[in-house]
């Protein structure tokens, strides 16, 4: 017999958390489940602690490769019999009730894929706070050019590419889904933007099921060039495989536009690391939009760095500031 649920879960060197997010989805009431943890050739204690701890009860799945979390879950998906698929990170973890809550919601409405807020818990701050902050209730499902507008780098609006859905698995059998392997960061996105352009009903459940955990050293907190150029390659692929309609396509466009001010911005902070006083002018004079980025609170380090170098030019050469 089928279970509702297969949880699916990408683990790498995940023995400090794994055994938290396993817990949380083996503590869903109400639904019959399988757990299926993939090991993405972990070099620490992660597959030792599965066994030992759930030697029948977890499914655990060890990859030959390092392949990265689009490779892991698709294997979990290919693995995976339940009439509902749900992703978990295997540093974060599932609150009480949320399968069962979003099996239900996704039978009663017809819906391909179920998505619920997520609760951010940071160590920084004293007590978890809903990412979405109550938008969700406003929204009746989530279109695929509402999704694609949300996601650009650096943005204030909300990204929707940080929701965990449910997915129904037959749908994804049947247009044959499966994640961007070349991709490290953005993964997730580029899946459910495919979901949703194959056309499938999304439906929103507007409470926090999922808990989204901050830690230091998460891939998803380090953005590289080498992520970005992936990214746009992976939306290339992405733009030739599906038709798009008018408004997914302005949303693409405007996507686009970001990720490659995006690569600039990365490019700029590696000149301004280097002192390469030549290439900062070039930026300023070709891109300064992208010194707009110079603001964030992550960057602080490299605003000093800024302030150092143009006292070094001197008058001689552009104003940054007069390019925020």
């Amino acid at each position: 017999m089928r279970p509702d649920v297969s949880v699916v879960i990408a683990a790498y060197n995940a023995e400090k958390t794994v055994v938290r997010a396993v817990s949380s989805a083996l503590a869903q009431l109400e639904v019959s489940l399988e757990v299926i943890v993939i090991d993405d050739c972990s070099t620490d204690g992660t597959i030792k602690l599965l066994t030992s701890t759930w030697p029948d009860t977890v499914r655990v799945i060890q990859l030959k490769n390092n392949g990265g979390p689009g490779q892991a879950r698709n294997a979990g998906i290919a693995e995976a019999r339940g009439h509902w698929i749900a992703i978990l990170d295997a540093d974060d973890e599932m609150l009480s009730g949320r399968l069962k809550a979003m099996v239900d919601h996704g039978n009663n409405t017809g819906a391909d894929v179920v998505v619920d807020d997520i609760q951010v818990a940071d160590g920084n701050i004293t007590a978890p706070y809903p990412m979405f902050a109550g938008r969700l209730q406003m929204m009746s499902g989530l279109t695929l050019a509402a999704f694609i507008d949300s996601n650009r780098i650096f943005s204030k609006k909300f990204n929707y590419g940080y929701l965990k859905p449910a997915f129904r698995r037959d749908f994804l059998r049947d247009h044959n889904l499966r994640y961007n392997e070349a991709l490290r960061i953005g993964e997730d996105y580029l899946f459910m933007a495919s979901v949703l352009a194959c056309g499938a009903r999304c439906s929103i459940l507007p409470v926090a099921g999922y808990r989204y955990n901050i830690t230091a050293g998460s891939i998803s907190r380090v953005l590289n060039r080498h992520h970005v150029l992936a990214m746009l390659e992976g939306d290339n692929a992405f733009v030739s495989s599906f038709k798009l309609d008018e408004k997914a396509q302005l949303a693409q466009a405007r996507r686009t536009s970001n990720l490659r001010e995006v690569l600039n911005f990365l490019m700029l902070v590696d000149d301004i690391k280097q002192r390469r006083v030549a290439a900062i002018a070039k930026m300023a004079w070709r891109n300064p939009r992208v010194f707009r980025f110079l603001h964030m609170p992550l960057l602080v380090r490299i605003q000093r760095a800024v302030s150092h170098i143009m006292h070094s030019i001197g008058p001689r050469k552009v104003d940054i500031k007069a390019s925020l």
